[in-house]
C-alpha cells in the first residue's frame, strides 16, 4: 500500500516558546543509520527567539529520516525546499549529523513542533 501523499501545514495561534513542558523526543532510539535525510541550506528555527538552526529538514529539532532515498514523501518534501531556495540534497543519514525521527513516527504523533505551543 502506498503512504498518502499530503501537503502539509501549521497553523499557530498565540504562538510561545515552551520553557516548561516536555517535549516530544522522537519515536525510537534514534538508530538510523542507512536511512536518508535531506541536508539543506542553514535555515532558522520558525519559534520566535529560538536560536536553533538546522541544516536538515527537521522537526522538533530533531532530523527527519526515511527508510528508502525514493520514499514520496522525502522526495515530496525535498521538492518543497527546492521551491524555498533552500538547496536541498537527499544524503544518507549520518548521527553526527544529530538525533533523528522518522519522518512516519513523527507524522502519527500529530506533526508536533519544537518550541511552539498553541
Amino acid at each position: 500500500m502506498e503512504p498518502e501523499l499530503r501537503r502539509g501545514s501549521a497553523v499557530l495561534s498565540d504562538p510561545e516558546l515552551v520553557t516548561d513542558e516536555e517535549l516530544w523526543t522522537g519515536d525510537d532510539d534514534g538508530d538510523h543509520g542507512g536511512w536518508y535525510c535531506v541536508r539543506t541550506d542553514p535555515f532558522p528555527c520558525p519559534a520566535e527567539g529560538c536560536p536553533f538552526v538546522a541544516d536538515f529538514m527537521t522537526a522538533a529539532h530533531l532530523v527527519l529520516v526515511w527508510e528508502e532515498r525514493d520514499d514520496p514523501n522525502l522526495l515530496w518534501h525535498a521538492q518543497r525546499a527546492k521551491e524555498v531556495g533552500r538547496n536541498p540534497r537527499v544524503v544518507g543519514y549520518e548521527s553526527a549529523f544529530g538525533p533523528s525521527a522518522s519522518y512516519y513516527a513523527w507524522e502519527a504523533a500529530g506533526r508536533p513542533v519544537h518550541g511552539v505551543k498553541r
